[in-house]
């Protein structure tokens, strides 16, 4: 546990540059009585690692100093290469980046460690993209990309129900996210932050001008949150239902969110094994045709409403598909 620690410190110090006790005690978890101990033994161990005093001070590591990838044990290797996205790694415009990266993390390890990393990378392949769904064209990807990581501001134009504006916008790009195959730019416009498809902006261009990320903005967090609201946001009605023990295995189909709250609030099952539960719905219209997907899996209990324009729905299709007399062609009509 303590080498390990040592070790963390020590990458952190070379990734960040300095940090101060305080952060790297709340970063392990553990007392900045802890971490000074810590340091000395790094010291002690030959680390140029030095101590700023004062307001903004904190450790840091000697310039110029890097330490080789040494310490790395066969699961972390094996996971640094499983996580290699060729795919993403392509529309972000850093593929070659991620070649040679890789390369240089195969030559830092032993080479009893080498052989089983390219056998994990062999044989696993992430593949980021859904099914039935063919890659988004991202012309203007690797330029969002570079401006997020330089912090410099964007000027783009954006689609909106399949019209590109006008008027281009200038936004403040904090971070971009890869969800189920789909890339996402989160960014600041004006005082509040928001979230854009990649694939519909058009015309991405860095500017000179520098923004400042807001104080303690976390994406990861942020995105979580976001996505939560989305989904609460989406469904706006609910429908009482009850479902057969097919219904409950089909509810997969309608989607995680829908799987949840079902399982929230489903009863007790009855002796055929039948559950009453609540469906989240974005509309009736929407919902009704997605309750048809569970076929007799499913019987709506309410809203009235709800209820009675599936069962109108369900009839006008049942009246399409009724047997109906073969009308015999006569040869004038069939041209014979």
């Amino acid at each position: 546990m303590l080498a390990s620690r040592l070790l963390s410190i020590l990458m952190l110090l070379q990734t960040r540059g300095r940090m101060s006790a305080r952060a790297l005690a709340a970063e392990f978890e553990v007392a900045v009585r802890t971490i000074h101990r810590d340091i000395d033994q790094l010291s002690a161990a030959g680390i140029p690692v030095y101590a700023e005093r004062g307001r903004g001070g904190g450790f840091r590591l000697r310039d110029g100093y890097r330490t080789m990838l040494t310490g790395l044990n066969q699961s972390e290797a094996e996971t640094l290469f499983l996580a290699g996205l060729p795919g993403p790694a392509a529309q972000l415009g850093v593929a070659d980046a991620l070649s040679t990266a890789r390369l240089k993390l195969l030559a830092a390890l032993p080479p009893d460690m080498q052989l089983r990393a390219e056998r994990i990378a062999a044989r696993f392949h992430l593949d980021a993209e859904s099914w039935f769904h063919d890659a988004d064209l991202l012309p203007s990807l690797p330029a969002i990309a570079r401006a997020v990581w330089s912090e410099r501001m964007l000027r783009l134009r954006y689609r909106r129900s399949g019209e590109t504006e006008a008027r281009p916008r200038r936004l403040a790009p904090l971070g971009l996210v890869l969800k189920g195959g789909i890339w996402y730019l989160v960014a600041r416009s004006g005082k509040s932050v928001r979230t854009y498809r990649a694939a519909n902006i058009h015309d991405a261009e860095i500017c000179e001008e520098t923004f400042e990320r807001p104080a303690g903005f976390d994406l990861v967090a942020h995105w979580e949150r976001a996505v939560r609201e989305y989904e609460a946001g989406v469904y706006h009605e609910l429908a009482d239902v009850r479902l057969s023990p097919q219904g409950v295995y089909m509810l997969e189909l309608l989607g995680p969110y829908v799987v949840r709250r079902a399982a929230e609030t489903a009863g007790k099952p009855d002796r055929r094994g039948w559950v009453r539960c609540q469906l989240p719905l974005e509309s009736f219209g929407f919902g009704i045709r997605e309750l048809m997907r569970l076929g007799e899996e499913v019987v709506v209990l309410g809203p009235p409403a709800l209820r009675a324009q599936l069962a109108a729905t369900a009839a006008r299709i049942a009246g399409l598909h009724r047997d109906r007399p073969t009308v015999r062609r006569t040869r004038r009509q069939t041209g014979m």
